[in-house]
């Protein structure tokens, strides 16, 4: 897809991993109320009169309506009743930019693809193109790393990261020693005239530990992320209210319309106002 400014971009995917349903917030609800007698869901209505057991709680979890948090969530804006469900999402092929407008979200817990512990398959191919550039462009192109889905402008993304490494190959003496693993230093000489036959070698053997900590440096916000991401409704509403914005940043603003097309329709009535 093709942003604003002409330059073609892939969207993320979003798959929605497990999700809390809305039953324990409205038992949170009547508890604050003390109103159990009048939920329309026999699970809550059991609670006025003994504790729930396993059978009830799950079907506390199973609700699919609750006209009390309806009524909380846009009659009395009474939120925090929300934050006792949660939502977790597995997002493939974000960028490391979203990452730094997802870290202004305060309440919700993030994981995402270390480039300490993933940026091997990178330095073993410029160690294996022994200064070919086009071979080490033509080998990161096959990784498909960057959200930017324009050949030519990949091309230029991947070139700068040839000149990073080559200048800090020309600063560093024991350059190949912090980029490969110890046990790997051998291929340098047994395969120095077939790149290819390098590259597989490096990539079969020991991965070099933290390689990304020297060489972080290289990389753009272009680059895709994969996270999973885990947020309580009522930070999620949050989210959507201001990454569903034609003010955000373009990227983040894909990525929140692919997390509300993954939440079922019982969390988006409650934060999402309808159009």
């Amino acid at each position: 897809m093709e942003n604003m400014y002409g330059i073609k971009y892939s969207k993320p995917e979003v798959v929605l991993l497990q999700e809390t349903g809305i039953g324990v917030a409205e038992t949170a609800a009547r508890t604050c109320y003390d109103s159990f007698s009048n939920s329309e869901n026999g699970a809550v209505k059991f609670i006025e009169d003994a504790m729930p057991d396993a059978l009830m709680c799950k079907e506390i979890n199973d609700i699919e309506d609750s006209s009390l948090l309806d009524d909380l969530a846009w009659t009395y804006f009474h939120h925090s009743i929300l934050e006792h469900a949660n939502l977790s999402f597995l997002v493939r092929g974000t960028s490391r930019g979203v990452l730094q407008e997802h870290a202004r979200h305060r309440i919700q817990a993030i994981s995402v693809r270390s480039t300490r512990y993933t940026m091997s398959s990178i330095i073993n191919a410029f160690v294996a193109s022994s200064g070919d550039r086009e071979f080490f462009i033509a080998k990161i192109l096959t990784f498909d790393m960057f959200v930017t889905s324009d050949e030519s402008y990949n091309r230029l993304e991947i070139s700068a990261m040839f000149d990073k490494l080559s200048y800090q190959q020309t600063k560093v003496s024991n350059f190949f020693e912090i980029a490969i693993a110890k046990s790997s230093l051998g291929f340098l000489e047994e395969f120095k005239d077939d790149q290819e036959a390098m590259f597989k070698a490096l990539e079969s053997g020991k991965k070099k530990r933290n390689v990304g900590d020297a060489f972080k440096h290289i990389i753009t916000d272009n680059v895709k992320v994969d996270m999973v991401v885990t947020f309580n409704l009522r930070s999620l509403k949050n989210y959507f209210t201001l990454r569903d914005s034609g003010a955000a940043f373009f990227q983040i603003r894909w990525l929140a319309q692919e997390m509300m097309r993954a939440t079922p329709t019982k969390y988006l009535n409650l934060i999402v106002k309808k159009k």
